[in-house]
C-alpha cells in the first residue's frame, strides 16, 4: 500500500499506513479543504529519460506527483520560491512539480542524486518537457546544506524504503535505488535528521513511505520537531 502523508507545523499527527509520501511542513494556519480534482498536469512518461541503473517511474512516483496534484492550490497559494528533490532518479517528479507549478509560480528548481547518470537522465527529462533546474551529484544534500538552509519551500524525497540486508544499501547499480536497508529506514532516518534545517518557514515535505518503515513511528519523530502529519493519497499495491 503506497499513501502520501502530510506534515505540518503544530497540527495533530493522523495515524498512517503503508507505503507512503509524507509532506511535512511548517504551515501553521488551517488548511483548505482540497474541493474538485486538479486538472492533470505532469511530467509524460514517454519522455522521461531511461537508463537501466535509474529507477522508472512507478506507483510510488506517480501517487507522490498524484499529492503534488491534490495540493496544487495550496503549494500556488504558498507561492514557493524553492523546490528540491532529494534522490530524482529519472526526474519525472521534479519534471511533474515544475508542470504544476508552471503557470502560477516562478520558482527555482533543484534536484540531487548520488548517480551521475540518474542525474543526467533528470537533465534529459527536463530538457524534453522544456524545463530547467539545477541538478546536482551529490549524497542527499551533502555540500548544500548551508546554501539551502532554511529557504526550500517544497521537499520531495521518494526515498530507498524497501527492507533489505545492510550491505545492499548504497549498492552500485539500480539495487540502490530501492534498498533500505533495516525496516528500510536507514537512508529515510539520515533525512528527517536534515528537513527542520532544509525547510522554510512556510516549507512542505513529502515523502515516500512503506507500512514496513514504520510511518507512524516515522511522524512521532517528526511530531517532536514541531512538525504534524496526515495522509494525502493512500494506494493499495495489487500483484499477480
Amino acid at each position: 500500500m503506497d499513501c502520501v502523508v502530510e506534515l505540518e507545523k503544530h497540527k495533530t499527527v493522523d495515524s498512517l499506513h503503508s507505503p507512503s509520501s509524507l509532506r511535512i511542513s511548517r504551515v501553521r494556519e488551517q488548511r483548505k479543504s482540497f474541493g474538485a480534482s486538479p486538472r492533470r498536469r505532469s511530467a509524460s512518461i514517454r519522455l522521461v529519460g531511461r537508463h537501466p541503473d535509474v529507477y522508472e517511474p512507478c506507483d510510488d512516483s506517480f501517487a507522490l506527483v498524484d499529492a503534488l496534484l491534490a495540493d496544487k492550490a495550496n503549494l500556488v497559494e504558498r507561492r514557493p520560491k524553492l523546490c528540491l528533490e532529494v534522490g530524482c532518479g529519472s526526474g519525472y517528479v521534479i519534471t511533474s512539480l515544475a508542470l504544476i507549478l508552471a503557470d502560477e509560480c516562478h520558482a527555482q528548481f533543484f534536484a540531487t542524486d548520488i548517480s551521475q547518470t540518474a542525474a543526467q537522465v533528470t537533465r534529459e527529462t527536463l530538457s524534453a518537457h522544456g524545463l530547467q533546474a539545477d541538478v546536482v551529484v551529490t549524497d542527499l544534500v551533502h555540500g548544500l546544506e548551508k546554501r539551502l538552509a532554511g529557504s526550500v519551500d517544497v521537499l520531495l524525497f521518494n526515498p530507498p524504503y524497501v527492507p533489505t540486508p545492510e550491505h545492499e544499501v548504497g549498492a552500485a547499480g539500480i539495487t540502490a535505488t530501492w534498498a533500505g536497508g533495516d525496516r528500510g529506514r536507514v537512508v529515510i532516518d539520515r533525512m528527517l535528521t536534515m528537513v527542520d534545517s532544509l525547510l522554510s518557514s512556510k516549507g512542505w515535505f513529502y515523502m515516500v513511505t512503506l507500512t514496513a518503515n514504520n510511518p507512524s513511528e516515522i511522524c512521532q519523530i517528526m511530531k517532536k520537531k514541531g512538525f504534524a502529519s496526515r495522509i494525502v493519497i493512500q494506494v493499495i499495491l495489487m500483484a499477480s
